[in-house]
This record gives C-alpha cells, structure tokens and sequence, in this order.
C-alpha cells in the first residue's frame, strides 16, 4: 500500500498552485525535519524570494509531532518527489563528509533539490565563534570582551582536528561501532573552563586526543596512510584544521563546549554589571531598583544561543545561500505539462481521501 508520502511530491504542489489566481506568486515548498529548523530556514529562505516566486515551510510528516520527520523527509527523496516546486532542507549531520559512503550521503549530496547545512546541524551555526561575543552581551548586557571566542575555537578547532579526521574515517568505513561520535564526544568535551586562564581548558582537550591518537595509531596502524589522505581531502573540500567545531555534533557542541566556555564568562560578566550597579547607587532602594531592572532585562543563555542570528557572515552559510541561487536558476522560464500536472494533482488527493 502506498503512503501519501509518496505520493505528494513537486509536481503536485505546481498543479495545486495551478487552481489560484494567474497573479499570484509561484510557490515553493521547502521541506525541513523538525520546529526547531523553521525560523533558521526561514531566515535563509528569506533572501531570495521575489515578485514571482515565495517559499513555504512546512514539516513533511503531516500525521504526527516530532517521531517519524526524518523518515518522511527521506522517503521524499528516495520517491523522486522532490523538484521545482518542493525542496528538502536538511541537516548535513556527516553525509556532506562522508562523500556517498552511505545511500543517505548518496542521496543528499547528489541532489540539486536538497539544501544542506554543511556544517553538522543548525546548532553549529548557532554557535558560531563570531557570534558568541553578541550572545554574551545580549545576556549581561555587558560588552565587555573578556575572551577572543575566534581565537578560543581556533585553537580548540585545531586540538580536536586529529581525532576528527580518524572518526570520519570510522564512519566512512563504516565502523563507527569501533569509534563512535559519542567516543569522540567525550575525548573533546571541555570540562571547566577559567575566564582567567582559558587555555587550560585547550590543554586538557589536548592530552585527552594525544592519548586516544596513541591508542588508535597502535590499533589501526594500517589505516594511517589513509588518515592522511583523507585530511587532504577534507582540506579541499574546506574542512580546515581551525573550524572543525562547525562539523562536530551539534548538540554536544552547544551543551559540552559552548555552554561550558559562556556560562563562566556570563557569570563574571554579570557581577561586574551589578558591582558597577552598587557602586553608583545613591542609597539603597536606588540600588535594589536598579538591580531588578538589569535581571529583568536579562536572558537564558541557552535562549540567547537558540535565537542567534549573527552567523550569517560564515562561510558555510553563504555556501547554503549559493546552493539556493544555483536552484533558482533550474527553474524553467515556461510552464510545464499541465495534463501532467493535473493527473498528480488526481492521484495525491485520490490518496489524501483514503
């Protein structure tokens, strides 16, 4: 029996924009995996409608919540449905990186009706290094610089690269069972972090991947020659050494790096906004005023990463953004089959019905 995935595809949203008025926009459906992704492509999106043609967003798995997206969004791709007129939006995860090594990675990569993120998910781009200064200023309302963020996951960047380039490996021979992104995951994390001495908290990464290198080179020592062209490889595809934070995991990197890096920096940030705040009160209700005011003013940390918006500038983002531009320019200039438009038009709404 077949499911009204597969059934709803480009053509059937070009034969349904076919039953509105001539004067309206052209439609395009952009489908992305989950509520969390619609405000990030929405943003992107954004910038290239125009007077005849519009996005719409929409989530691809219309019978339930947060279960199945993804397996909705796949079987789009693996149908053939997607087409001018319906796009997929996706996280890259490590499909972009593993080449085709996987159907998936087939799929996504080959596709010029799928728009990826390159970096491994949208929390990567949230946590951009250029725009961690902004986040902590939007939650002290300090703008104080106490850390150079770019230069701090530069450098973090660069110790974790090594250990990076042996896990794409695993996962492009597909052994990950054998070294898995939650082994890496733990390898990297940053466990505390001194506003003080923030190099420290580099260190500690340092050793922890010099050990794990150690332990792999002597296990899988045939697979060395290997690992050094495959760092070639990802040079050229622009996986360089200093930005590998925006191709690790996305949620260990806001939860287990970022968090761990800005919390701190928060905190000190805050209490020299309120030590500022005691210092020019005229008496003490002043003071307490003053101070309700500035919490009041304040936001989570976590809310302030999720509603960043100033990644913009990163070089993988303006990749996204020339994807769209080259989608836009298949779109044909005249109209297309309408007896075959409306016969999937039929089909899909014969299936809506049952």
């Amino acid at each position: 029996m077949k499911r009204l995935t597969d059934n709803i595809n480009s053509r059937y949203f070009e034969a349904a924009d076919r039953l509105l008025p001539n004067k309206r926009r052209g439609r395009i459906i952009a489908f992305v995996e989950s509520y969390d992704d619609v405000s990030f492509w929405r943003l992107l999106l954004d910038e290239f409608e125009t007077p005849e043609h519009y996005f719409q967003i929409m989530l691809p798995n219309r019978g339930g919540l947060t279960k199945g997206k993804k397996s909705a969004l796949r079987s789009c791709i693996e149908h053939n449905g997607l087409g001018k007129n319906l796009i997929a939006c996706v996280d890259s995860d490590y499909d972009w990186l593993l080449q085709g090594a996987t159907q998936t990675s087939k799929e996504i990569i080959s596709s010029p009706y799928v728009i990826q993120t390159y970096a491994y998910a949208i929390e990567n781009y949230q946590c951009w290094a250029g725009s961690l200064h902004q986040i902590c200023v939007q939650c002290t309302l300090n703008d104080h610089r106490l850390i150079d963020f770019n230069a701090f996951m530069e450098l973090y960047s660069k110790a974790v690269y090594p250990l990076f380039v042996w896990n794409v490996w695993f996962y492009r021979k597909k052994l990950h069972n054998q070294f898995s992104m939650q082994d890496l995951n733990i390898d990297i994390r940053l466990k505390s972090v001194d506003v003080r001495r923030p190099q420290g908290a580099i260190i500690g990464v340092q050793e922890r991947v010099a050990r794990k290198l150690r332990w792999l080179e002597s296990h899988y020592a045939d697979a060395i020659p290997e690992i050094a062209a495959l760092r070639e490889e990802l040079t050229a595809m622009g996986v360089t050494e200093d930005k590998t934070y925006l191709f690790l995991q996305g949620h260990h990197l806001m939860e287990n790096v970022i968090l761990k890096l800005l919390l701190p920096v928060c905190t000190v940030l805050r209490q020299e906004r309120e030590a500022e705040i005691r210092r020019f009160a005229v008496h003490d209700q002043q003071y307490r005023n003053e101070l309700s005011a500035y919490q009041h003013s304040q936001i989570g940390l976590t809310e302030a990463i999720r509603k960043n918006t100033h990644y913009r500038e990163c070089e993988l983002y303006k990749r996204m953004g020339n994807d769209v531009r080259e989608f836009l320019s298949m779109l044909p200039e005249g109209g297309s089959d309408d007896k075959k438009d409306a016969e999937n038009l039929k089909t899909a709404n014969q299936h809506q019905e049952g």
